[in-house]
């Protein structure tokens, strides 16, 4: 499976995570007239999911392009030192 199809899968999922929460909140609130303890549990769980895969790609991907950055970065050090002709 490529990458980017796996991240899409992750995204949409946590996004349908998030959508299924808020429409259970507005459900419960509209027939209740209150939101009951298990709609906001089910609503923090979604949002906590959602957080973690959103915010791990993203703190996963921005160290990747740091290490890339950084051993390019030698590697153009390295081929840059060449010795001087007198």
């Amino acid at each position: 499976m490529k990458t980017n199809s796996k991240e899409w899968i992750q995204y949409s999922i946590a996004s349908l995570m998030v959508l299924s929460g808020v429409v259970l909140t507005f459900i419960s609130f509209f027939t209740n007239g209150d939101v009951t303890d298990g709609v906001l549990w089910y609503m923090a769980q979604a949002l906590t999911f959602a957080g973690a895969v959103f915010g791990v790609s993203v703190y996963f991907h921005q160290k990747l392009w740091h290490g890339k950055n950084e051993i390019k970065d030698y590697f153009d050090q390295q081929l840059n030192k060449t010795p001087k002709k007198e």
